[in-house]
C-alpha cells in the first residue's frame, strides 16, 4: 500500500514546533475536510538556504504566504481547530520575525483559546510569549538581556502550573532543545525541499510553510538553545514527583491453565522477531511461524523482519542504541545512550542529515512490529500471533513514487492479506499505521509528478480513494474479524484529515487514541468521532528485535494495548462477535471528566464476563 507511512516518529516528535491560531470573519464557507481548502503555489528558484538566511528575499516570499493564509482564514470556517492552529502558527512566526511583538502576544492568546487538550491549554504560546515580552523589554532579540528575560519569563509562567498535567510536554521540550542544531534545521531543507524546487521551480502551500519554520528556528529558536535547556532542566530538577500509574491496577494477566481458548491475533505491521514469542505463535505443520509479507513495491516477498541493507547492518547496534537514547530523552533519563544522541544530533552537519534520517527511519521500521507484538501479547499465554509484514517507506524522498501501477498492487495486497487472515481464522488484527489524502499530495510533489497543485490534488484523490475503498471493502469482507487501528500521531481530527484506517467507519473496526500512564491525553494523539477508546501509548515498554526492552511512545503503542484486551476477552468468550467485543471494551471503559478520553479498563472488562 503506497499510503503507509513510517509509524515510528521518535525523532520528529522531539523536533516538532508547536503552532497556534485565532478566530475570524463572517459569511464564511464551512470546510469539513482538510482537502477541501484551497491550495497555492509559490515560484521559488535557487538555493533555499540562501532564501531563508536573506531577510529581504525571505520577506518577499513570506508576504505572499501570509496573504494566502489570511485569505483562507477570512473566507473559510475550518471545522478542525488543529488546522486553524497550524495556519495561525505560521502567521505568529511571521509576526515574530517581523518584530511585531504586540501581534505575537495577541495571536498567541487567540491560539490558546483554540487548544483542546489540558496540557496544551496551559502551555500554548508560553515560550513565544516569553520571547515577545523579552524583546519588548530589551529592545532586541538575542542579546544577553533578552536571553535572561526569556529564561525568567518561562520560569515564572511554569511555576504556578500543575506539574502532573504538563510533565510530559516539558520533558519533550527539554529533549527537543538538547538535540537542536543547525544541521538538523538545514538538513531537511537541503535534502527534502531543495530537490522539489529543483524539479518543479515552486513549492505548494503544503510545503512552503516549512521555510517559515526553518527561518524561525534559525533566527529565534537556535540562539535560545542553552537558555531553554537550562530553564527546563532546572524546572524538572525541582519537580521529581512521578505521575501515578493507573494501568497497573487495570491490567489483567490470564493464567496459563484453565478453560480458555487460544486466540489468533495478526500483527499487520513491519515484521516481528518471532524468536521472542515462543509458545505465542501460530505455526504451520513444519513448526515455522505463519506469515505473509509484501515489499515496498507492494509485491509478495519473504522474511519476517524488515530487511536491513548490507551497508547498514554493521551500524545496527549503534542505531538501536539511538532508539533507546531518544526514548530516554523523552523520559528525562540521563543515560549513556541519551548523551550520545544529544551529542550526535546537536553537532550534526547539514550534509550528514540525509543518512542520519534515513538510517533512523529504517531502524524504526525494523523494530516497530516486534515492539507492537510484545504489547499485544503481554500477559496472555493464549494468544497465537500471525505475522503480516508490510513495508513502510523510510527515505526523505518517496521511493517508490505514487503511480497507478503501485496503487493497483496496493489494492490487491490489502485484499490478499485480509483473505490470508480469514483462511487462518484470525480473530483480531492490530494495525499501527496509516496514511492520508494529504500524504499522497505531498509524495506527488516531492516526486515532481503532476503539473501544479490542482493536478496533484485530483491525482492524489484518485489514488487515495482507491486504497481507502480497498481497505473498507477488505475489512467488510471479514465481519468475523475485529480490526483495531491507531488514531495517528498528528494531533488532529482523523476524520477532518481523512486519515485511514483511523477515519473509516465499520462495525468491526476500532480506532484507539493514546494517553499516558496517568490517563492524561498524549500530546501527539489524533482524535475525532471515530476515536472510540484510549489506551496507554506513552513510553510503553516492549521488545526490540534481539530481545532488548525499550519504552516507545505513539498511538502505535496504544492500539496493541486495546488489541491485547480484545484477545483476552475472546480467550474467555470465544463466541463473541467483533461488535460485541467492541461493546464490552467501550461499556467497561472510564470516561474522563472533560469527556475527551475513554480509558479502556481490562480489569472491569474481564470481570464483566465473569458476571454474566
Amino acid at each position: 500500500m503506497s499510503m503507509k507511512r513510517n509509524p515510528v516518529r521518535i525523532l520528529w516528535t522531539l523536533l516538532a514546533v508547536s503552532v497556534l491560531q485565532c478566530a475570524g470573519a463572517v459569511e464564511k464557507q464551512r470546510v469539513e475536510h482538510e482537502a477541501d481548502l484551497p491550495r497555492f503555489s509559490y515560484t521559488v528558484t535557487g538555493p533555499l538556504e540562501t532564501l531563508v538566511r536573506d531577510p529581504v528575499a525571505f520577506d518577499r516570499l513570506a508576504g505572499k504566504i501570509r496573504a494566502d493564509i489570511e485569505s483562507v482564514l477570512d473566507q473559510y470556517e475550518i471545522a478542525d481547530k488543529a488546522a486553524l492552529r497550524q495556519r495561525l502558527g505560521s502567521l505568529l512566526q511571521l509576526d515574530f520575525l517581523s518584530g511585531h511583538y504586540d501581534a505575537v502576544l495577541a495571536r498567541a492568546e487567540a491560539i490558546r483559546a483554540l487548544e483542546e487538550k489540558p496540557a496544551d491549554k496551559l502551555l500554548s504560546g508560553l515560550r513565544v510569549r516569553a520571547m515577545a515580552l523579552a524583546a519588548q523589554q530589551s529592545g532586541a532579540i538575542n542579546s544577553p538581556a533578552y536571553f535572561d528575560a526569556v529564561g525568567r519569563s518561562i520560569k515564572e509562567q511554569l511555576d504556578p502550573l500543575p506539574f502532573a498535567v504538563i510533565a510530559n510536554e516539558i520533558r519533550a521540550a527539554k529533549a527537543g532543545a538538547e538535540i537542536m542544531g543547525e544541521g538538523l534545521i538545514l538538513g531537511s531543507l537541503r535534502d527534502r525541499l531543495q530537490p522539489v524546487v529543483d524539479k518543479n521551480g515552486a513549492l505548494s502551500s503544503d510545503l512552503a510553510p516549512a521555510l517559515i519554520n526553518i527561518r524561525y528556528a534559525l533566527v529565534a529558536g537556535l540562539p535560545l538553545k542553552s537558555v531553554l535547556v537550562r530553564t527546563y532542566t532546572d524546572y524538572l530538577d525541582q519537580h521529581k514527583i512521578e505521575k501515578a500509574d493507573i494501568w497497573a491496577a487495570r491490567n489483567v494477566a490470564l493464567p496459563s491453565a484453565g478453560s480458555y481458548t487460544p486466540v489468533r491475533v495478526a500483527i499487520w505491521d513491519s515484521g516481528v522477531d518471532s524468536s521472542l514469542y515462543p509458545g505465542k505463535l501460530l505455526t504451520d505443520a513444519s513448526g515455522k511461524p505463519v506469515e505473509i509479507a509484501y515489499d515496498l513495491q507492494a509485491r509478495p516477498t519473504t522474511g519476517e523482519l524488515f530487511p536491513i541493507p548490507a551497508p547498514v547492518q554493521p551500524k545496527l547496534p549503534e542505531l538501536l542504541g539511538r532508539i533507546k537514547g531518544f526514548s530516554d530523552l523523552q523520559s528525562n533519563i540521563d543515560s549513556p545512550e541519551a548523551s550520545e544522541v544529544k551529542q550526535f544530533l546537536s553537532s550534526l552537519k547539514p550534509e550528514e542529515f540525509k543518512a542520519m534520517a534515513e538510517q533512523l527511519g529504517l531502524t524504526g521500521n525494523y523494530i516497530h512490529g516486534t515492539h507492537v507484538a510484545g504489547i499485544a501479547s503481554e500477559g496472555n499465554p493464549w494468544v497465537r500471533l500471525l505475522i503480516a509484514r508490510i513495508s513502510f517507506g523510510y527515505t526523505l524522498l518517496p521511493d517508490p513514487c505514487p503511480s497507478q501501477e503501485l496503487s493497483d498492487r496496493g489494492v490487491a495486497e490489502v485484499q490478499a492479506v485480509v483473505d490470508f487472515f480469514r483462511r487462518n481464522q484470525v480473530r483480531v488484527v492490530n494495525m499501527s499505521w496509516g496514511g492520508s489524502l494529504k500524504s499522497f499530495e505531498h509524495d506527488l510533489e516531492l516526486c515532481g509528478i503532476g503539473n501544479g497543485v490542482e493536478e496533484r490534488r485530483v491525482l492524489a484523490r484518485k489514488y487515495f480513494d482507491e486504497e481507502k475503498n480497498a481497505l473498507t471493502k477488505a475489512f467488510a469482507s471479514a465481519p468475523e474479524i475485529l480490526f483495531i487501528t491507531a488514531a495517528g500521531n498528528s494531533n488532529e481530527n482523523a476524520s477532518f484529515a481523512e486519515t485511514v484506517p483511523a477515519g473509516i467507519v465499520l462495525p468491526n473496526l476500532l480506532t484507539v487514541g493514546a494517553v499516558d500512564k496517568a490517563g492524561d491525553e498524549a500530546p501527539f494523539t489524533s482524535y475525532g468521532p471515530t476515536v472510540l477508546v484510549h489506551a496507554n501509548g506513552y513510553q510503553v515498554e516492549s521488545f526490540l528485535p534481539g530481545g532488548k526492552r525499550v519504552a516507545l511512545s505513539g498511538t502505535s503503542m496504544a492500539s496493541p494495548n486495546a488489541a491485547n484486551l480484545a484477545a483476552k476477552i475472546l480467550a474467555v468468550r470465544p463466541n463473541l462477535k467483533p461488535t460485541e467485543v467492541i461493546a464490552i471494551i467501550r461499556n467497561t471503559a472510564d470516561t474522563s471528566a472533560d469527556g475527551r478520553r475513554t480509558l479502556i479498563n481490562p480489569a472491569k472488562a474481564l470481570a464483566s464476563l465473569a458476571a454474566h
